[in-house]
């Protein structure tokens, strides 16, 4: 075999791969990064965020929101014990 037919025939095996890949390969882009990622995933791998929202979990109360609650209810049960 020659040279030639040898890279014609790897040409030919080349475009047979990608066409037997397809679109069906199980993938779809993420909606925040738009890279592919496989369908079944909760989570993009890239970019870490959750694709359905009710995958993620609830983000907690800043503590601030709770020392300020705490500190309002202990002001208040002084002022009634006074």
């Amino acid at each position: 075999m020659s040279r030639r037919q040898l890279h014609d025939d790897w040409e030919d095996e080349d475009s047979s791969w990608d066409d037997a890949e397809g679109d069906d390969d199980g993938t779809m882009p993420c909606p925040y990064c738009k890279r592919p990622i496989y369908e079944d995933v909760p989570r993009c791998p890239y970019c870490e965020r959750y694709i359905l929202d009710e995958d993620a979990s609830a983000p907690r109360k800043p503590w601030w929101i709770i020392v300020g609650f705490l500190l309002c209810f202990y002001v208040v049960y002084r002022w009634i014990r006074w």
